[in-house]
């Protein structure tokens, strides 16, 4: 079987590598536009490197009164915890030679000022009363605050009423780095090939029913056909659906969404000082991928301290690509949909262009409102983050991803972004079982699996603690998190 896979960042090389280590039959193409793997959104700096199990994340808990949701922070969580038994594989493969290359162990924070401290110890007993969460630690009291997090808390007055969570086994994660390693991986032991530098003009299904790839690079133009397409291209996924022909492609559309990071280089020193995601409270009408927050990165080795994101208008589906791109892949059926987007959403769109003209010294006294004293410490630098692509599906704007699928099984894609990379190898899991699921019937298929995800079951995590645990802590240990708190 033929599977064509387009695009070469954390989704498309997941789903490369879990498919050949699940079903090493398979012949695996992966087309890549830009010259190296990772090199697009999956890029140390053009996310956050938030490792998201929903430790920290407001936006995953809505709250209504005295009602708290936490099921979709259960399912992130344990989507994560299953994203750790792949990397933690890959680390006993010897894959991976050393997880710090991409994964380092980052306490993570929620902080909010005095109007939200009731929210968050309603999140709080709620949170910690599940076993995913039953290290979280709360505080209203400044100086143990301090101690966690003391760059947000230093220039601050002891009279400002806080309140903050931490979770000490959070992580901060270079999925650039991490796709590198898996696509070395991919190419060097498991037979996949990539072609870089290829830019896919269109795809569609010939009378045969195999998929038609037109693709161009710098020695012209080439067909390719595939048994299997899967579009792991991010905003890019969006016009190739345009152009398939798939009778559910009008259902979809794109609504992107740009960010920027202010960010500085920090010592050793003062990164053991600072070890921590701290995220705060998302502006009304703000979009969940603007939610405030400090973090350490480690990157290369090096460390940085990122704030942000501030978010803009840009519509353009990918970095490095045009206006003219994105009008491109909108079809007439597509505008009574983003107009209806653009009017019900109205706040949403009017934050969006605010932001877009948000200069170095208005970001400057954000961070400064966010971790006083701060802004003028370090050496920041305004720098632009990946192009996020936000799902209009039958006129509603949506705020995560979706699978989806052809009927026959031959055409697959992710659409969306967040939590996105964090859950990349349960999500592409799902995807294989959704697209090829011979693979997991003949053979070997289902025993590799279950060699690599000792337990791949969402709903046996969220409600067995003691299965849980026992899967947490030795995939923590592979990566090199401490699970117990002192």
């Amino acid at each position: 079987m033929k599977v064509f896979i387009l695009g070469a960042g954390i989704m498309g090389t997941t789903f490369a590598t879990l498919a050949k280590e699940i079903a090493p039959e398979l012949e695996i193409t992966i087309i890549e536009r830009l010259e190296r793997a990772g090199a697009g959104n999956s890029s140390a700096f053009w996310n956050a490197g938030t490792g998201h199990e929903a430790n920290c994340e407001l936006n995953y808990t809505p709250v209504d009164g005295e009602v708290i949701a936490v099921e979709k922070a259960l399912k992130i969580h344990a989507q994560f915890n299953i994203a750790k038994q792949f990397w933690a594989h890959l680390i006993k493969k010897g894959v991976i030679k050393d997880p710090k290359t991409f994964i380092n162990q980052t306490k993570h924070c929620t902080i909010v000022d005095e109007p939200s401290i009731e929210e968050l110890k309603l999140r709080f007993r709620e949170m910690s009363a599940h076993h995913f969460f039953e290290n979280m630690q709360f505080s209203d009291d400044f100086d143990e605050i301090k101690s966690w997090i003391p760059y947000t808390m230093e220039g601050r007055s002891r009279d400002e009423k806080m309140a903050a969570t931490v979770i000490e086994t959070g992580t901060d994660v270079n999925f650039g780095a991490l796709t590198e390693q898996m696509a070395a991986h991919a190419v060097n032991d498991l037979g996949v090939n990539i072609e870089y530098g290829t830019h896919v003009k269109r795809v569609h299904k010939s009378p045969s029913g195999q998929w038609i790839i037109e693709t161009q690079n710098k020695e012209g133009a080439t067909q390719h056909r595939a048994d299997v397409l899967f579009v792991g291209a991010g905003g890019g996924a969006f016009p190739l659906l345009k152009k398939s022909h798939l009778p559910f492609r009008s259902r979809y559309a794109g609504f992107p969404v740009g960010g920027r990071f202010l960010k500085t280089s920090i010592s050793p020193e003062e990164a053991e000082n600072y070890h921590a995601k701290t995220y705060g409270k998302a502006k009304v009408g703000a979009p969940p991928m603007s939610v405030p927050h400090l973090d350490l990165r480690v990157v290369n080795g090096q460390h940085y301290l990122l704030f942000g994101p501030f978010a803009s208008f840009n519509p353009v589906l990918e970095r490095g690509r045009s206006v003219f791109d994105y009008m491109k892949a909108i079809r007439l059926h597509d505008i009574p949909n983003l107009l209806d987007v653009a009017l019900e959403n109205f706040t949403l769109v009017k934050y969006l262009v605010s932001e877009t003209f948000k200069g170095e010294k208005s970001m400057l006294a954000e961070l400064e409102s966010f971790a006083p004293g701060l802004s003028k410490r370090f050496d920041w630098e305004p720098i632009n983050a990946g192009q996020r692509v936000q799902i209009i599906k039958d006129g509603d704007l949506q705020m995560g991803t979706e699978i989806v699928v052809s009927e026959d099984k031959t055409y697959g894609t992710l659409l969306g972004a967040s939590p996105g990379a964090s859950v990349s190898p349960e999500v592409m899991l799902r995807c294989l079982e959704q697209l090829i699921p011979s693979i997991f019937t003949k053979g070997d298929g289902d025993k590799r699996k279950k060699e690599i995800f000792p337990e791949d079951n969402l709903e046996t995590l969220i409600n067995d603690a003691d299965r849980y645990r026992e899967v947490r802590d030795s995939v923590n240990k592979a990566l090199g998190i401490v699970t117990s708190v002192d």
